[in-house]
């Protein structure tokens, strides 16, 4: 019987293929105040300026592929039973074969009703003032942002809960509340840390092994730990 592998994956992952995060300057994302673009007070004020940089990360997202990192994370399914989540918005676990992925917060290449947020639709190109839901509703992208709840992490937390082993993978666990989602792991269940500069996890009685290097580096390392636990 397959044991049950669960993955927290952060920004860093995706960063190694080109994909640039808000942590990169200091809460700059691309330039701007990470407030006047991942905020519902910064679509309010400038809607227009939203709608650009999501539709400027859209096109970035098409010309980016997955890395080693992705594509180790997606071969563990061969053995085990493997649930990832994801802070990450893009969609390069799925394009390296990963097929079940729960986004905490949100995905790029979907958009959403700014008036029913049960309204989803797939999203590849660019969003525009004029595209709307069936009741005439502007879309907006489809990304939780600060301030917002996030309706899917109480399935995070149920699938945590479950895990028999416990991966985190290229984040700094410094945004929350996705990195207090370790503390709802077993406490007989074996943590991994992957990041080239990981944080202290603190208060976790787990036993935890860190690998600090990368994900495209790490991942194939811990590949080979797990043998020893399937």
């Amino acid at each position: 019987m397959k044991k049950n592998l669960v993955i927290l994956s952060g920004a860093g992952i995706s960063a190694e293929s080109g994909i640039k995060t808000f942590r990169d300057a200091g809460g700059l994302w691309e330039g701007h105040d990470v407030m006047e673009v991942a905020s519902f007070d910064g679509w309010l004020r400038n809607p227009e300026l939203v709608m650009d940089f999501y539709n400027q990360r859209r096109r970035q997202l098409h010309q980016v592929s997955p890395n080693a990192g992705h594509f180790a994370i997606a071969a563990l399914e061969e053995e085990f039973n493997v649930q990832l989540i994801t802070q990450n918005v893009d969609n390069l676990h799925e394009k390296a074969g990963s097929t079940n992925v729960l986004h905490l917060h949100g995905e790029l290449l979907k958009a959403r009703s700014t008036t029913n947020p049960g309204y989803i639709v797939d999203w590849e190109h660019d969003l525009h003032f004029g595209d709307t839901d069936n009741a005439g509703n502007q879309l907006r992208p489809h990304i939780v942002w600060f301030g917002e709840e996030i309706p899917l992490l109480e399935d995070a937390v149920e699938i945590t809960q479950k895990a028999d082993i416990f991966i985190v993978v290229g984040t700094s666990l410094q945004v929350y509340p996705a990195a207090g989602l370790i503390q709802f792991t077993n406490r007989h269940v074996p943590v991994f840390y992957i990041d080239p500069n990981p944080a202290p996890i603190l208060n976790l009685p787990n036993p935890i092994t860190v690998i600090a290097e990368p994900a495209s580096v790490g991942m194939p390392i811990l590949a080979q730990k797990l043998n020893q636990l399937k």
